[in-house]
């Protein structure tokens, strides 16, 4: 092809997606600076592929990095985009016994490990320090069981009271406006608070693993530009990026689709900031076209990692020549992978162009039987003996 805006023209998921051409162009000429240097694989954590799974990747499930809650659904915060409504699904554990309990349950229903998080106070932080030593106890009963903490605001003493106890990864979300802080987080802290909290935790032996929430000024990017820089300033292990979806946003105060020019503009500045720092994209970003968009910038800007790639991203990035790798995976395997900085970069099947546009075609042709109402009657061709062959459950 002749550009990569072009090359997007034949990937049909995106054949009519509008893209912003000066953008493109911008990624692509930064692509071709690195003047031949090795490009690290991008890694897709998606439910599609299934064909491949084989015995080295088990069958994901719900159960494989359950998010644990301290407080149960209960915040003081209320922060403008979450309304604390994002804990209520989570289990609770709301007292060191309690935690005993639930980890022991989700070990025994096959669980890797678990995000342990909780409501802030109104200092925005977590209240752990009566759980410290039943952490221990879980990491010196079951030393393989991975313990990701949310951590909040810490200073030096409580994120070596996080590193004794046994916590295998630290993730934060770095904020780098006030306005956001005071505004949508109700929160009397400083933005030196939330980089000094970056600080302490970079100096445990911890994985640390912040967060940038694009778009948390009530849809605009305020204070990301800034956050990237103190990002800068303390190296961590992996940066996972995603894209405010404010769902629970009260009426009095909305909040916008971030423009997604300027959340690829971001994902472009992170990779030049941090070339050597793995750049995740999670799984929250807005639906629809905006995800379509968000996802295809992500790929041409380099990040490392994108939980459940929209159709056609996959194939975009093997037709970029950036190598594949691909775990048939749900959010909680791919969760598990992000905040420990990777661990898993091994771990998927490395897949190149063929495979991927076979596979692309099998998917979207039972999606259009699917559509049509034939997807349960049994197709009598060579197309419908590959899409048996494979099971039949590429994400349809």
């Amino acid at each position: 092809m002749s550009n990569w805006y072009d090359l997007v023209q034949h990937v049909e998921p995106l054949e009519d997606l509008p893209l912003d051409r000066d953008l493109v162009q911008s990624l692509e000429s930064d692509w071709a600076s690195l003047n031949g240097r090795d490009i690290p694989p991008v890694h897709f954590y998606t439910p599609t592929f299934k064909s491949y799974q084989t015995s080295e990747l088990k069958d994901c499930g719900k159960s494989a990095w359950p998010a644990v809650s301290i407080t149960g659904g209960d915040c003081k915060l209320q922060c403008d985009h979450c309304k604390a409504k994002i804990l209520e699904p989570m289990i609770p554990a709301r007292t060191p016994e309690d935690l005993w309990r639930v980890v022991n349950g989700i070990i025994e229903d096959g669980a890797q490990g678990m995000l342990l998080t909780g409501g802030s106070n109104h200092r925005n932080e977590v209240e752990y320090d009566a759980y410290y030593s039943t952490i221990r106890r879980i990491k010196d009963e079951f030393p393989d069981f991975r313990i990701a903490m949310h951590t909040a605001l810490v200073d030096d003493n409580i994120a070596l009271s996080m590193e004794q106890a046994g916590i295998d990864a630290a993730m934060m979300d770095v904020i780098g406006s006030q306005d956001t802080i005071t505004q949508v987080y109700h929160l009397r802290r400083s933005v030196d608070d939330f980089e000094a909290t970056l600080e302490s935790l970079v100096r445990t032996n911890m994985k640390v693993v912040p967060h940038i929430v694009i778009g948390l000024h009530y849809g605009r990017l305020l204070g990301e530009w800034n956050a990237l820089e103190m990002i800068q300033r303390h190296l961590p292990d992996a940066v996972v990026l995603v894209v405010v979806m404010p769902f629970y946003a009260p009426e009095s105060r909305p909040f916008v689709t971030p423009d997604t020019e300027a959340v690829g503009r971001f994902f472009m500045d992170a990779r030049k900031a941090l070339p050597e720092t793995p750049l995740l994209l999670g799984c929250a970003r807005p639906p629809g076209q905006a995800k379509l968009q968000i996802d295809t910038y992500a790929v041409m800007a380099g990040l490392n990692g994108i939980a459940h790639p929209s159709d056609g991203v996959v194939e975009l990035a093997a037709r970029l020549e950036r190598r594949i790798r691909v775990t048939p995976a749900c959010c909680s395997i791919a969760v598990g992978d992000e905040v420990m900085a990777v661990e898993g970069a091994n771990s998927g099947i490395e897949l190149d162009l063929n495979t991927i546009l076979a596979e692309e075609k099998k998917r979207r042709e039972l999606a259009r039987l699917s559509a049509s109402g034939l997807g349960g009657i049994r197709v009598v061709s060579q197309a419908g003996a590959g899409l048996a062959a494979s099971g039949g459950c590429c994400g349809v």
